[in-house]
């Protein structure tokens, strides 16, 4: 396995970043998971856009997307996989311990892994645990995951892959490494990007050739929904056929096996698509 670190390919066992970076010291850094399959990345310029936003929104300096590409292209080359998860890591670089940022400039992490492909259904929980939809970090994909890392380890012990949050309001707001769609009434439902949820890539992608629609939705919605579906650079479209203790008839059913299907079949055409 290699890696790109800051500017070139190491050995996996050789690739060093500082101990005093600052995203290790106090997360300050941001990232992106891109889909790879066969060596070909999926919707790549929408996660660099994205990167580039969460690095604004962090205030760290625009990342150089020219650097960001190469680094994919070599480390896609370097390590051949079937399907791949392929991590874009951008962090505040060295600096002093504590918030204070230093002055060394940035690092760049690329690194890839395989993986293999979601199954069509999965049970999800709830947890108690609030989403803050007006943080300093709401709505940026910082490498500030450990509440994530709570949650899900959460839903790991009860038999779940996914752990759905709700936001201060008490609305419905995502899950720790996705978005989260309901179907009410033969209409396809999502959070809005105001409840504090990531406006995640494949949620985007999904909205607009689906035809979902953007409702603020109270938590309780997950206890009667006729379908439920998460999406993620991973999971893409993925059904829910279990929420708690709450089994759904039919899972995927007609409306998310639907959307699973347009899904694929314009993901398939299209490998770096644009919204709008």
């Amino acid at each position: 396995m290699k890696l790109w670190v800051n500017g070139a390919l190491h050995d996996a066992e050789t690739a060093r970043v500082s101990v005093l970076d600052h995203g290790l010291t106090v997360g300050d850094g941001i990232f992106e998971t891109v889909k790879a399959e066969r060596g070909e990345t999926f919707a790549l310029t929408l996660h660099l856009e994205r990167l580039t936003r969460s690095a604004r929104g962090l205030g760290l300096p625009d990342p150089d997307l020219d650097e960001v590409r190469r680094a994919c292209a070599a480390v896609l080359e370097a390590n051949p996989v079937e399907l791949g998860r392929l991590r874009i890591t951008y962090t505040g670089g060295v600096s002093p311990l504590g918030s204070e940022r230093g002055d060394s400039g940035t690092s760049l992490v690329v690194a890839l892994g395989g993986t293999s492909r979601r199954p069509d259904t999965t049970a999800v929980i709830t947890v108690p645990w609030t989403r803050n939809e007006r943080g300093a970090l709401t709505g940026l994909k910082t490498t500030s995951y450990a509440e994530n890392v709570v949650a899900l380890a959460r839903a790991h012990e009860r038999g779940a892959s996914e752990a759905l949050f709700g936001n201060t309001a008490g609305l419905l707001c995502e899950g720790t490494g996705s978005n989260v769609f309901v179907v009410v009434d033969g209409r396809i439902l999502t959070p809005p990007v105001s409840s504090g949820c990531l406006a995640g890539i494949t949620r985007a992608l999904a909205v607009e050739w689906t035809g979902a629609e953007e409702a603020d939705l109270p938590l309780d919605v997950l206890e009667s929904a006729d379908e439920i579906f998460l999406t993620s650079t991973l999971r893409d479209v993925q059904a829910v056929h279990r929420v708690d203790d709450r089994e759904l008839a039919v899972a995927p059913g007609p409306v998310t096996a639907k959307a699973m299907r347009i899904f694929d079949e314009r993901a398939a055409r299209d490998r770096d698509p644009r919204l709008g």
